[in-house]
């Protein structure tokens, strides 16, 4: 049976194992340890899910606990995908602060699976990416 708990201490390698096999390493700084370090370092909600002591998927997320939780990163090692897991860590999530709103950018070959969880698209979302400058 998978667990949901928060994470404090999640060790760097698993966290570059569970984005790797989850496919969402396509989309990060995977060859940058220290960079994914901080990342994860400097998140103040980290979600785990868990079998038998093996964790099976991660939730990053940055959350005021009250107002907003934006969630930066949910990956399932590929093996165990497609199972509710994703779902499991989103609810558990919103179960630690029932008020807030989740937000997310969603992977373009996750846009379905979000909207099937009842996401909406927002159409006021604006990005300034690094090396793009503030006008």
């Amino acid at each position: 049976m998978v667990c949901y708990e928060i994470e404090k201490n999640l060790p760097l390698r698993i966290f570059i194992h569970v984005l790797d096999d989850s496919g969402l390493g396509k989309r990060r700084p995977m060859n940058d340890a220290a960079h994914l370090e901080r990342m994860l370092r400097n998140s103040n909600l980290v979600i785990v899910a868990k079998e038998q002591g093996e964790i099976v998927g991660v939730l990053r997320a940055l959350t005021d606990f009250s107002y907003r939780t934006f969630i930066a990163d949910l990956a399932v090692i590929s093996s165990r995908q497609n199972e509710g897991i994703g779902r499991g860590m989103i609810k558990f999530a919103r179960s630690l602060a029932p008020g807030a709103r989740l937000i997310l950018f969603a992977a373009e070959d996750a846009i379905r699976f979000y909207q099937k969880l009842g996401f909406t698209v927002h159409d006021r979302c604006f990005q300034l990416k690094e090396g793009e400058s503030l006008g």
